[in-house]
């Protein structure tokens, strides 16, 4: 059995039990509730390794949970994937806008599920014992933080994955699908805009220390540090 715990936030009984078995058979421990309030009394208590969240729950919506985990400085860390029957753009930009690093509509495929949520885990869990360092910013690969001009700054695992992979390859220029392979993985089914949604947090992080240029777009292709950075 996995150690890592995984909390379910779904109001329908059925849909609920059918991912307590899906992810239990994968080899995690499962919890689930039922609606928001119960989900935060249950954060407060032990914080999984993983949240699911519905979007229609009763009370308070899954998009109204994440943004208030989001602000909580004990829990905004959580990886959160939104699973729900709103498929439209408008509402995955709704949801990455609230805080989820992923999103998966109904119905599902019990594949992609466990998919998405090893290749989650995967991206908050990565360590490795080194530094990569670029002009007054300093990604800790032990400690998992960033540090940008001396003062250390919050990262979701999704981001510093980005990162990562620019400051390691720093004369690259990456296509969209490459960098969906080398964050999420071969093994999950997200669409190429999802890369442009998490380069747009990225650059927001760094836009506080006028550093949003760092990555660049490269028309026709996908992105790249800038070269004025790694040459400076």
């Amino acid at each position: 059995m996995n150690s890592q715990r995984i909390l379910v936030v779904e109001d329908e009984q059925e849909i609920r039990e059918l991912l307590r078995y899906l992810i239990a058979r994968a080899g995690y421990d499962v919890a689930t509730v039922g609606d928001a309030e119960t989900a935060l009394d249950s954060l407060q208590t032990e914080l999984p390794a993983l949240v699911v969240i519905d979007w229609m729950l009763p009370r308070m919506a899954g998009i109204e949970l994440a943004r208030r985990i989001r602000h909580d400085a004990y829990m905004k860390n959580l990886p959160l994937i939104m699973l729900t029957a709103r498929g439209e753009e408008v509402d995955k930009l709704m949801s990455f806008d609230a805080g989820f690093d992923d999103y998966i509509t109904k119905p599902f495929s019990p594949r992609e599920l466990i998919a998405r949520i090893k290749a989650l885990l995967r991206r908050a869990g990565e360590i490795e014992g080194n530094h990569l360092t670029l002009n007054g910013l300093d990604l800790d690969m032990a400690a998992h933080r960033l540090r940008l001009r001396g003062e250390y700054v919050h990262l979701r695992p999704t981001e510093f994955r980005l990162l990562e992979i620019f400051l390691r390859h720093p004369k690259r220029a990456f296509q969209r699908n490459q960098l969906l392979d080398l964050v999420w993985g071969r093994t999950a089914y997200v669409d190429e805009r999802l890369v442009d949604v998490h380069v747009m947090r990225l650059r927001k992080v760094l836009q506080r220390y006028d550093m949003e240029s760092l990555v660049e777009t490269v028309r026709g292709v996908g992105y790249r540090l800038n070269p004025s950075f790694t040459s400076a």
